[in-house]
């Protein structure tokens, strides 16, 4: 037996610890913890290597009390496992520079040490490409996913309007494209054609005029043929056949063949996230949609949910990586915690990501809340990128939830379709953000511009106030370029008078 324990331990006081799943009634303190094993000719390992197979990760889940920690545990319980920024950035940084430095050949250079793939050409025109031929099953997914998507979006336009302050003073605010955009769309473990149209479609319809999406190549140098269909559905000018730091450098400063873009959006591991921050903060001018890190769900149920899809929630953040986070919040007695320790035990077991999962897992927690009002409050908290409330009558806490990306309301609402096709989208903030950023949308890929004109008879009303305010703040030039103003209507009401 060679066991492996991974931990994320918030610093809680030993005497506040205990370990997963605990009964509502008299919450005995009691392990679970599935076994890291390598086959072996023991039977008291029979059970696991069952369920999981010839390897399996061990992990345990700490459960809390919400009533019995003082506020300081609670900031430790809800602050998300460290990363190591300044490493990270050591390693981020030369790539960055090299991309700048070298342009495409230093992109195929990193693409065939990262992705063992040699290209001849790092860019491709889309519209040079012939269309994806995909499964009519497959291809009807994306389709209605792509119909949703459009929709939530599109009604997302503000209509334009112009008020008047003062008599003769009118202001607006109109909304233009950011004129190049790029997307970041992760390939590694998994493919995401789903990003694809997530970003894609707002920047259609927002009507950005260069769109270039940037995802991992295949090993044999092409691009999955379901991200080439969202591509060209949503409007996708230029594909960048690279991930990492690379890509996001490429983007952000421009290659020979990689147009410059304005502003970068899109998911990525830590160097992706990495890479993002530090173009934004470069020469490069640059923005990006939001600071971002590990995936994370935060799931709330009461008595009346039931226990196999609590598991599969949880499960269904838990598969997007090892070092992803999902939370359970008990709100009230009652809860068959024991039905569903044991549908998280036999649905891991089922997964092919199941590795990932109990790795996930091993640095997620559980939280027992008095009532809905108290799970609620460590929700806002903890501002999770999904919030999942699967309680009775769900939709009457809507208005008590104040920070989180996306909320899924009611049993029949599964995390899942939000990341795939009900219409909203899936790029959220993550690892607290949402306290104050939100998902992207419409607006991510627009700025908004002020307009204000005035008439002779708006700056006689407005202008003497304007002055005055100049005067207080010692900025002469600013009282002047509204005094001469209204010298010369003065000026020109007097001729007209003689």
């Amino acid at each position: 037996m060679n066991a492996v324990q991974y931990w994320w331990q918030p610093p809680l006081p030993t005497s506040r610890r205990s370990c997963l799943f605990r009964t509502v009634i008299e919450r005995p303190r009691r392990i679970w913890s599935i076994a890291s094993t390598f086959l072996n000719n023991s039977s008291s390992f029979s059970s696991c290597v069952n369920c999981f197979g010839p390897m399996c990760t061990s992990y345990s889940i700490n459960s809390y009390n919400l009533w019995e920690l003082t506020s300081a545990e609670v900031t430790s319980l809800k602050a998300r496992p460290r990363i190591d920024s300044s490493k990270i950035f050591s390693v981020v940084n030369p790539i960055i520079d090299d991309i700048r430095s070298r342009g495409d050949a230093a992109v195929k250079e990193y693409t065939a040490r990262f992705d063992k793939v040699e290209l001849e050409k790092i860019v491709v025109n889309v519209s040079d490409l012939p269309d994806a031929e995909l499964d009519a099953t497959v291809r009807e997914a994306f389709d209605v996913a792509y119909d949703n998507i459009y929709a939530f979006h599109v009604a997302q336009k503000s209509p334009e309007k112009s008020i008047e302050n003062m008599k003769g003073v009118r202001c607006k605010r109109v909304a233009r494209s950011i004129g190049s955009v790029g997307l970041y769309v992760p390939g590694g473990t998994a493919v995401l054609p789903s990003t694809a149209l997530m970003l894609a479609v707002p920047a259609q319809i927002a009507g950005c005029r260069t769109v270039v999406l940037a995802t991992p190549p295949s090993q044999d140098g092409s691009i999955c043929k379901e991200v080439l269909y969202c591509a060209k559905k949503a409007g996708v000018t230029h594909i960048l056949k690279a991930g990492g730091a690379q890509a996001i450098a490429a983007m952000a400063w421009g290659t020979e063949s990689c147009p410059k873009v304005e502003k970068i959006f899109g998911p990525g591991n830590q160097y992706v996230t990495a890479a993002k921050m530090i173009v934004q903060n470069s020469e490069a001018m640059v923005s990006i949609d939001m600071p971002a890190g590990p995936s994370e769900v935060l799931v709330i149920a009461d008595k009346y949910t039931n226990p196999v899809h609590i598991a599969a929630d949880l499960l269904s953040q838990a598969e997007h990586g090892p070092d992803s986070q999902a939370v359970l919040v008990i709100a009230g007695d009652g809860v068959d915690i024991k039905a569903i320790e044991e549908e998280i035990i036999k649905q891991c077991g089922s997964l092919p990501r199941g590795e990932f999962a109990s790795k996930a897992l091993s640095h997620s927690f559980i939280v027992f809340a008095r009532d809905m009002f108290e799970a609620v409050s460590f929700s806002n908290s903890f501002a999770p990128e999904h919030l999942i409330i699967n309680v009775k009558d769900a939709e009457k806490w809507e208005s008590f939830i104040e920070n989180a990306g996306s909320v899924f309301l009611g049993q029949w609402t599964p995390e899942s379709v939000g990341d795939y096709a009900s219409g909203t989208n899936h790029v959220l903030p993550t690892y607290g953000y949402a306290r104050m950023y939100g998902g992207v949308c419409l607006d991510s890929f627009q700025k908004y511009i002020t307009v204000q004109s005035l008439t002779e008879e708006g700056l006689r009303n407005l202008g003497p106030y304007v002055a005055v305010m100049a005067e207080v703040e010692g900025l002469e030039a600013h009282k002047r370029a509204v005094t001469l103003r209204l010298e010369d209507v003065e000026a020109k009401q007097a001729s007209n008078v003689q």
